[in-house]
């Protein structure tokens, strides 16, 4: 079965951050997305080799050389069929090198040119160096991430490379794909992080605005400050997750764990939040997480064990989903959302730089000539050796 985006042809430049997994989200969902890698190999400093970055599955790769007049020609006739343009350098990059989006939408006017960043196309930071961590920085979400008295903890790179940064692209490019079909122009799609994080922040904006301050770091509700929303460890040293707000679901956690709530603060008595947690910490100290699941199973308290990431495939409800599924000898996260009637599927693996060059650049269009040539002239390039080996 076709997935929703079956027909669209993407191009991805080879990059880091958002883009790789914009790419693969919609490879997921039946676009056919080419990803152009350089001819010189680039270390990303992140340790995935191609074999190994699960983000490129279902893509495929051509090299070419676009410090070359010939090269960059190339990748102007194939942006001229694509439908989408997919880059994440920094603002003016693209259009030193020759593909900007006004050269992009000359050649082609219903391109959706997609552009992921840190900080944005424009202001005073546009053109600085970053990451994850700084972008969460200036939108006070990493201030409100981290242990009571403790310094801001980075949530991984989850809420800025991917929940700020490559979601909103995707779901940018997908807003200006329809566009396309009601005007016929394409445009330009500009996902800063920066932007994206902050978007993720509407609700707690909105409590400020209303008055709700928040405590400092990790003495909220929902930053592990209440004693029952929060983590606790078990007699085997692994953890259980309570997240047991609501006064029903609060009650199900104390008779999971044999609590009077007779002899304990009230739930919400911020003041002696510290004695409620001892009292919560010194039950769940006395078996194994494999207990306490067994304790709640069945039961509304909310109480869930912290897996590690090894764990995730074998737990029972995981399985019933297919959350982890199985392409080659590599198990991958499925693709996200369902669609019912035009579900995502993992087409292939990761796929290797330059792995379908000559294949990919015929089939978009290129001459066997051009082909011939970029291979002779070195502007296009197969497999690096670097990366050959099993897939």
């Amino acid at each position: 079965m076709a997935g929703a985006l079956a027909g669209m042809r993407v191009i991805e430049m080879a990059g880091m951050g958002p883009v790789p997994f914009c790419g693969m989200l919609m490879a997921d969902m039946g676009a056919e997305v080419l990803r152009i890698d350089r001819v010189a190999r680039v270390e990303t400093g992140v340790g995935l080799d191609d074999r190994t970055d699960l983000r490129g599955r279902g893509k495929r790769s051509a090299r070419i050389d676009l410090r070359h007049p010939l090269g960059l020609a190339s990748l102007l006739k194939l942006i001229a069929g694509a439908d989408v343009l997919l880059e994440g350098y920094r603002p003016g990059v693209a259009e030193r090198m020759g593909f900007g989006p006004e050269v992009c939408q000359k050649l082609n006017p219903r391109l959706v040119y997609g552009r992921a960043t840190g900080w944005g196309q424009t202001g005073p930071l546009a053109q600085a160096a970053g990451h994850d961590i700084n972008y969460l920085a200036l939108t006070g979400a990493l201030d409100m991430i981290g242990m009571d008295g403790g310094p801001p903890v980075p949530p991984l790179n989850l809420v800025g490379d991917y929940g700020g940064g490559a979601l909103y692209l995707a779901f940018g490019v997908v807003c200006a794909l329809v566009e396309v079909k009601n005007s016929g122009r394409g445009q330009v799609v500009d996902a800063a992080m920066i932007d994206g994080v902050t978007s993720l922040m509407t609700v707690y904006h909105g409590m400020m605005q209303a008055g709700q301050g928040l405590a400092p770091r990790g003495q909220n509700v929902l930053d592990g400050g209440a004693p029952y929303y929060t983590t606790y460890q078990t007699l085997d040293g692994l953890w259980m997750a309570v997240g047991a707000i609501e006064a029903r679901f609060y009650s199900e956690l104390l008779a999971g764990l044999k609590l009077n709530p007779a002899d304990l603060p009230a739930q919400n008595d911020r003041a002696r939040w510290p004695a409620l947690r001892a009292a919560i910490a010194g039950r769940f100290a006395r078996r194994t997480r494999a207990e306490w699941e067994a304790v709640f199973a069945g039961h509304d308290a909310c109480v869930s064990p912290v897996l590690g990431l090894a764990e995730v495939e074998d737990h029972p409800h995981n399985k019933a989903r297919d959350l982890l599924v199985q392409v080659g000898d590599q198990t991958h996260p499925a693709p996200a959302p369902r669609l019912e009637g035009t579900p995502g599927t993992i087409r292939r693996g990761p796929v290797l730089a330059g792995q379908d060059t000559a294949a990919a650049l015929r089939d978009w269009g290129l001459p066997e000539a051009e082909i011939a040539t970029g291979f002779a002239q070195g502007f296009f390039a197969g497999l690096d050796p670097a990366t050959q080996g099993e897939m």
